[in-house]
């Protein structure tokens, strides 16, 4: 698949609204985490990304086939991210550094991810697909 760098590198007034609400959720999400590291994680474990990109992508007036393939294939990517939220505390507890546990656990994520896309083809989804 081709990306279109001209339409990605351009900058719109409302891009910039995006890029601070975005700011602004994972600032208020780290300023939780100083007082209460549960309340935190369960912030950020809420789809308030999803959420807003789906809202964003109705008012660029979006089809609703390609919100709900942004929908699905969300879900689908989040499965193979999950082990991350268990290894990579594990390996800390273990003695790893935060960077190796850190790049160990984006090298686990992205191996997981293109099985999850290898193994969904089998099943007739293509998270993937050319072109």
């Amino acid at each position: 698949m081709k990306l279109p760098l001209s339409q990605l590198l351009s900058f719109t007034p409302l891009d910039l609204v995006k890029v601070i609400v975005a700011a602004v959720i994972i600032v208020l999400v780290n300023k939780v985490q100083l007082f209460n590291d549960r309340l935190s994680a369960l912030l950020i474990a809420l789809p308030f990304t999803s959420l807003i990109a789906m809202i964003w992508m109705h008012y660029d007036q979006q089809s609703t086939t390609r919100i709900a393939n942004h929908a699905e294939g969300t879900f689908w990517f989040v499965l193979p991210t999950l082990p991350m939220f268990l290894v990579f505390p594990w390996l800390l507890r273990q003695g790893w550094s935060f960077w190796p546990a850190l790049f160990a656990n984006c090298v686990m994520t992205i191996a997981l991810f293109w099985l999850t896309v290898i193994v969904l083809r089998k099943f007739g989804i293509d998270l993937m697909p050319k072109g």
